[in-house]
């Protein structure tokens, strides 16, 4: 089954029902679109051939839904890139993808010198000429295709620095499609998807079970995320949901406590996830929100579907549990285990792995990390955490030392190696610092070169220079030498003593 049968059969059922809506116009309705995607598929065709890889590289545009259909009626596999993204970040996904086809912004193109050269004459801009004249062409038929042929290339770093692709099958999709219908939430034709978060990740994977079932397509007219607008936009629009890092959450609850306001009328369901979310902001929220919120748990190798905490199960007054990640999702096994692969005990803190048919099949073309992250059939995580008597998960700490700021995953070694290619750096450490507004900040320990008298703005203009803004450090601490173990591994939990210890510097 083809991922594209989900529009298919959509647009067959409510041809006439509004689709995509820009803010509150209406855009395009489910048959409009659905000829779009198949007329922009023959244009794909005839540039490239079933299998390649067709990068996205874009804001949250309107057009997100005809094109990611496009790619896969054309048999196409979709690589979504986080807009975010510096352009040398992009250009390495696009070499290691090597892509096709660039469909490319007009907004975010002139930030893209290095991308577009590298790709010249097979970048098409979104809206302009070529793209309209793509849409003039004679529509495909829908296609018929392996359920296990490759869909989605989802782009995540990893350890190690570079960024690796999760293949992720049509397969793979209709499982996490699937389970969020089964286990997180009811949807139907008078319902709304509201894109405020990347639709290159989670709000783009969830325009996938809203799509099945007819909801329509909400991207707000700013494109982004605005409090105000999202607010407003749930007053008009039937049955609102939308998927929320959590410092989006509680910038819609401030917003909400600042200007007095009643929950908005039409909101049904707010999905969080990508991020720690307290139980004191949590239970903040619900009384400025409503009963509205459900969670989810996943990572790019198994797309928003590990665990997950349905809006019911919000209703307890127990902390343990809205303090977790939930139960194991539909057609989803989860064990934590210890070093030697064995499950651990209840209330034990061990290593997340799961299995099922949502699970990626493994790294593209890097056999080395597939076997590292895959063994005898089940996903190692990285993330560390323990299972209760009930089978409910709660995380316990992040392995692998990933920092989750605003709902962003940034990796540490990314930024040491970065900040290592400066002069004045002799060594660096990364962490995250706890934080109230955005989940966790990145703090840089640099140790200097022997001489040397860099500076913070030196460091941080350095970072702009090569690396996303949101990744860059927020802080550097400059000390005369790291923490190591006898092994010479650096202490990271010694750095973060050091840094609860010290004031700000």
């Amino acid at each position: 089954m083809n991922l594209f049968s989900l529009l298919d059969q959509t647009a067959l059922r409510y041809p006439d029902q509004g689709a995509v809506f820009r803010g509150l116009e209406q855009v395009l309705n489910w048959q409009q679109l659905r000829a779009r995607a198949l007329s922009l598929a023959a244009g794909i065709r005839q540039r490239c051939q079933a299998g390649d890889r067709i990068a996205l590289v874009s804001e949250n545009r309107v057009e997100f839904a005809e094109l990611l259909f496009a790619a896969w009626a054309a048999e196409a596999v979709i690589v979504p890139v986080n807009f975010k993204l510096h352009d040398k970040e992009v250009l390495q996904i696009l070499q290691d993808a090597e892509v096709s086809l660039v469909f490319a912004s007009p907004k975010l193109l002139p930030d893209l010198p290095h991308t577009a050269a590298a790709h010249a004459g097979r970048v098409v801009v979104i809206g302009e000429p070529d793209y309209l004249a793509m849409l003039q062409a004679d529509a495909l038929a829908p296609p018929t295709i392996d359920p296990q042929a490759l869909a989605w290339l989802f782009y995540t770093s990893g350890t190690t620095g570079r960024s690796k692709g999760a293949m992720l099958s049509h397969r793979n999709l209709l499982a996490m499609t699937v389970a969020h219908l089964a286990d997180i939430e009811s949807m139907n034709v008078h319902c709304s998807q509201i894109h405020v978060a990347p639709m290159s990740h989670g709000s783009g994977m969830y325009l996938l079970s809203s799509v099945a079932r007819g909801a329509r397509q909400v991207v707000p007219a700013s494109g982004a995320f605005d409090p105000t607008e999202f607010l407003d936009l749930c007053e008009v629009h039937p049955g609102c949901g939308a998927f929320l890092a959590p410092t989006m959450v509680q910038r819609l609850r401030l917003e909400v406590e600042a200007k007095h306001r009643a929950p908005p009328a039409h909101l049904r369901c707010i999905v969080y996830g990508g991020g720690p979310m307290y139980v004191e902001e949590l239970r903040k929220s619900t009384a400025a929100l409503g009963p509205v919120f459900a969670q989810i748990y996943g990572q790019g190798e198994a797309p928003m579907t590990i665990t997950g905490l349905d809006i019911a199960s919000h209703a307890t007054e127990d902390d343990a549990i809205l303090g977790s990640v939930g139960w194991p999702r539909s057609g989803v096994e989860v064990r934590v285990i210890d070093a030697q692969g064995a499950p651990v005990p209840v209330g034990e803190v061990g290593e997340i792995v799961c299995r099922g048919d949502v699970v990626m099949s493994g790294y593209w073309r890097n056999p080395a990390a597939t076997a590292q992250a895959i063994q005898n059939g089940w996903l190692h995580t990285g993330d560390m955490g323990s299972l209760d008597a009930h089978g409910c998960l709660t995380l316990r700490d992040r392995s692998k030392d990933v920092v989750i700021s605003g709902g962003s995953n940034i990796y540490p070694r990314e930024i040491e190696e970065v900040l290592q290619t400066h002069p004045g750096v002799i060594k660096t450490s990364i962490i995250g610092r706890p934080d109230a507004e955005w989940g966790e900040v990145v703090v840089a320990f640099v140790v200097r070169t022997p001489g040397s008298a860099v500076t913070a703005k030196e460091l941080d203009a350095h970072c702009l220079e090569n690396i996303a803004r949101f990744k860059r450090p927020k802080e550097y601490r400059f000390v005369d030498e790291l923490p190591t173990s006898s092994y010479g591994k650096v202490l990271k939990n010694e750095l973060r003593k050091m840094l609860a210890d010290a004031a700000p510097g």
